[in-house]
């Protein structure tokens, strides 16, 4: 399971819906202000992603606050990148491009936090090499996901025949260090081998749109720890179903988590379609919003996504969607007698492969 912070609310991609049914070099953080100049940035090493991004001003169109890379492996640990392209520090109007980083805690245990060193980059075509921050983070069970980084403000870079070319743009991260804070006291050895490469192209229109709604009319019969699914609906040419955990998965605080999740019969298609280059090769990439409908009062519940690869056997969603005791309140709207009205609106807005 890989956790991230979307608008406000702390954004899970679940590694595997069927069995759950479940800086400147020397610098930690580059500080946006006024006086950023392109001599801030550092030389990195090579990275282990190189994550390519085609089509930037088409990502800035959507009004997606984040995309994140579809995942890659390093030192028996699964890894994401994720580019907030509009990155606003607190007290600061202007615009950054930020990355972090984003580990998966299935492997973390309660307790124990993992110290992760590594850098952040964007490739400067005219100088040949990656430039960008050194960082560190102290990932845990339950914060599995880095600080915002900012790399460059964001004029900067639509200016730039450097880091621009052809409105695409290249991202990197590098994993430098890794110890596992634990009663074993276990070093891991990061093991270095080729840079893993991704694309990523966002469509400029034409894009697939689906919507479903489930009403869930037994809501407070449902068992509390049990994963409950929705019956499956098609959009993209893939098959896919709500999920919950009505009291909340183990990533959870006393609020109901709330998943969109690709249906297993869809990833069986899939693996049949493997000889179809197009199949194999691409994945879609998507923008989903979940919502809990006000019955009421119109006031629905809602959370929007940023950019996601879809990667078979996968789900994306909310550990903490909301807080169990507001949910039930009878002013509320959200429960009336034992029913609970989700909703789901998905939009495939590009696709992803591997360089």
């Amino acid at each position: 399971m890989r956790r991230r912070e979307e608008e406000g609310a702390d954004l899970s991609s679940m590694g595997n819906c069927k069995s759950s049914s479940r800086a400147l070099l020397g610098k930690a953080h580059v500080v946006p202000d006024a006086e950023w100049r392109m001599q801030d940035f550092g030389k990195t090493h090579v990275p282990d992603l190189e994550w390519r991004i085609h089509d930037f001003s088409s990502l800035l169109e959507t009004g997606a606050k984040a995309a994140t890379s579809a995942t890659f492996h390093c030192s028996g640990y699964n890894w994401q990148l994720q580019v907030i392209p509009m990155h606003k520090e607190t007290g600061s109007e202007t615009p950054y491009v930020a990355l972090r980083l984003m580990t998966s805690p299935e492997r973390m245990v309660p307790g124990h936090t993992m110290h992760v060193v590594f850098e952040l980059s964007i490739y400067n075509h005219s100088k040949g090499m990656h430039c960008g921050c050194k960082a560190s983070y102290n990932f845990h069970f339950k914060n599995s996901y880095s600080k915002e980084h900012c790399l460059i403000p964001l004029q900067e870079l639509l200016k730039s025949s450097a880091f621009l070319v052809d409105d695409s743009c290249v991202f990197g991260v590098d994993i430098l260090k890794i110890d596992v804070s634990s009663p074993e006291k276990k070093a891991v050895v990061v093991q270095k081998k080729a840079t893993t490469v991704q694309n990523l192209f966002v469509q400029k229109k034409e894009f697939v749109k689906g919507t479903y709604t489930w009403n869930v009319n037994n809501f407070l019969e449902l068992d509390t720890d049990n994963f409950v699914r929705s019956p499956t609906f098609e959009v993209g040419e893939h098959k896919w179903y709500v999920g919950m955990y009505p009291h909340g998965d183990k990533y959870s605080t006393d609020c109901l988590s709330l998943y969109l999740c690709l249906d297993a019969s869809d990833e069986l298609r899939l693996d049949l379609d493997a000889s179809d280059e197009l199949r194999l090769d691409s994945k879609k990439v998507f923008i989903m919003t979940l919502s809990i409908l006000d019955q009421k009062n119109g006031k629905h519940l809602t959370a929007t996504s940023g950019l996601w690869v879809c990667n078979k056997g996968c789900g994306w969603g909310w550990p903490n969607f909301f807080g169990l005791k507001k949910l039930k309140e009878p002013s509320g709207g959200y429960v009336v007698g034992s029913s609970c009205i989700v909703k789901a609106d998905l939009t495939i807005i590009g696709s992803s492969n591997d360089g």
